[in-house]
């Protein structure tokens, strides 16, 4: 008979705060940062802030809506406590995204947008990661993925990322795309 693993409310508390913590840095680096100079995150961000150019639908809109399938697949394939986290992070996320949207940007040089973005968003998104959530469902959708093939999770998400960064390069131009590319490789290794 198995033993139930007892709860540790101060350890539970403690991640949420991380959680909390890293998605305001990494809404801050998207809005500030990337937003501003139409550079893209990768994954469901990236997808998000297409159609935010496209049709002015706030981002943290298409965020969440966008996530709802993510996070019920996670709840049924990764279970209640990521399913909860993450949703807890994409809530906060969302949130933090629209109340950083109308303050002034950091700085109008686009390289020093995708550097200190590419570095506020790893901080970030690694901090969420670390405890246990994540802010993008495609991060969700990489890790089942990547247990049903012989490709990485990382593997998977550049998959996809390659994608959005080549449909981003034909609607913003081919220097954001490579902006973007470079803003994924510095976030991937921070």
């Amino acid at each position: 008979m198995e033993k139930k693993q007892k709860l540790n409310i101060p350890q539970l508390i403690f991640s949420y705060i991380i959680i909390a913590a890293g998605s305001a840095i990494a809404a801050f680096a998207i809005e500030e940062f990337l937003v501003a100079k139409n550079i893209l995150d990768g994954g469901i961000v990236g997808i998000s802030i297409i159609l935010n150019n496209l049709t002015k639908v706030p981002l943290s809109l298409y965020i969440v809506l966008i996530n709802i399938p993510f996070l019920v697949l996670g709840l049924k394939q990764l279970g209640k406590t990521f399913a909860f986290k993450a949703t807890f992070a994409m809530i906060v996320f969302s949130i933090l995204l629209a109340a950083f949207e109308d303050m002034e940007e950091v700085t109008d040089d686009p390289l020093l947008a995708t550097v200190y973005g590419g570095l506020f968003l790893g901080i970030g998104v690694g901090l969420v990661m670390r405890a246990g959530g994540c802010v993008d469902g495609m991060d969700t959708l990489s890790l089942l993925l990547s247990k049903r093939t012989q490709f990485s999770t990382g593997q998977i998400i550049l998959g996809f990322n390659l994608v959005i960064y080549t449909i981003a390069g034909f609607i913003f131009g081919a220097d954001r795309a490579l902006y973007s590319i470079l803003t994924y490789f510095i976030t991937s290794k921070v």
